[in-house]
């Protein structure tokens, strides 16, 4: 089943990189930046999970979750620089799945996008490649039926491959992705994990594209 999820913001930078960065995961993306366009998406379209800010011109997020609701049950993950008690409660009675505050990690913010779509049901719990099975509610990995003893942030950088198989991936959103978009460091950690990494996995299974990035080489067919 695909998996589409609409994002509301009106800031235009955050909803591009949103968008950007659910869209890597192979998840189709809708996006606009008001409650009026929200209401005619979400009646038009069946989504499984809707990123919603709460400060929109017009109708507020609080008023469009309300609204929401009363149609039907989709996770709702509220996404705001408001971050005191009053508004989260508000956001929680009025039936809000999850909650996050700007800024937060990208990498964060699609974890919480697979809780939310996993408890659903939408998201399949495991992720496979070849002979490489992902377990993200776990954390951990196997190739062909044998544990691969992984750091959390080793586990991160190999379940971004998992999902994107046979696709290159840059450092640049290697980076992004798992360090997160405002890390002040340099390539020299992604070269420095990915070493390590490849160190536990059997040899070639992770291909370096020079100059470019990685590809990791199982694939669904094999």
């Amino acid at each position: 089943m695909n998996i589409n999820i609409l994002v509301v913001e009106d800031d235009t930078r955050i909803q591009d990189m949103v968008c950007k960065f659910l869209r890597k995961e192979g998840w189709l993306v809708d996006a606009c930046a008001n409650g009026n366009d929200a209401l005619c998406l979400f009646y038009d379209k069946t989504y499984q999970l809707i990123i919603l800010d709460i400060m929109l011109p017009g109708t507020n997020g609080q008023e469009l979750l309300k609204e929401l609701r009363q149609i039907r049950d989709t996770p709702v993950l509220m996404m705001t620089a408001l971050s005191d008690d009053e508004n989260q409660l508000l956001a929680f009675n009025n039936q809000a799945d999850d909650y996050v505050t700007k800024p937060f990690s990208m990498q964060i913010l699609v974890k919480r996008a697979e809780a939310l779509l996993r408890r659903s049901g939408a998201l399949k719990k495991e992720i496979q490649a070849g002979k490489l099975v992902l377990f993200p509610e776990a954390y951990t990995a196997e190739y062909d039926g044998e544990k691969i003893n992984l750091t959390p942030k080793e586990y991160e950088i190999l379940e971004l491959f998992g999902r994107s198989a046979r696709k290159i991936i840059n450092h640049e959103t290697l980076l992004t992705r798992i360090w997160g978009y405002d890390f002040d460091g340099n390539e020299g950690i992604i070269h420095a994990s990915m070493k390590k990494l490849r160190d536990k996995l059997p040899c070639g299974l992770i291909r370096t594209i020079k100059g470019i990035g990685y590809c990791l080489e199982a694939g669904n067919d094999d």
